[in-house]
């Protein structure tokens, strides 16, 4: 059993700053990547970020340079630091998690429930 949690959400005012965590738990042998994700009622899922297990990471154009996604391998948790919002960064964040449960196992991807993020102008 894999669970992954995420948490931070809330209402901000356009350019303020949030802080998202994202923990993932359970029977996990490694993670190999963790990315963050959002979307916004009635639209697709958008990707926004990615951290790689070696720490390499990579953001989506609409918000590079807004936002930092870093991480801590020991505790298995990502963060998602977010500054100079604005109401387009409006949007439920979901965390994904590339995991492996052992070592023959092969990775599979775990997703957290959601926070909410609302950005108001």
């Amino acid at each position: 059993q894999v669970q992954v949690v995420e948490s931070g959400g809330g209402l901000v005012q356009a350019g303020g700053s949030l802080r998202l965590s994202c923990a993932a738990s359970g029977s996990i042998f490694s993670i190999n990547a963790m990315n963050w994700y959002r979307q916004v009622l009635g639209k697709q899922r958008e990707w926004v970020a990615q951290i790689t297990r070696g720490g390499t990471t990579d953001y989506a154009d609409s918000v590079k340079g807004r936002f930092t996604i870093s991480g801590d391998n020991a505790k298995n948790t990502v963060y998602l630091q977010m500054n100079s919002l604005n109401p387009e960064d409006t949007a439920v964040y979901y965390c994904n998690a590339a995991i492996r449960t052992g070592v023959v196992s092969t990775t599979r991807y775990y997703w957290g429930q959601g926070t909410q993020v609302t950005v108001s102008s």
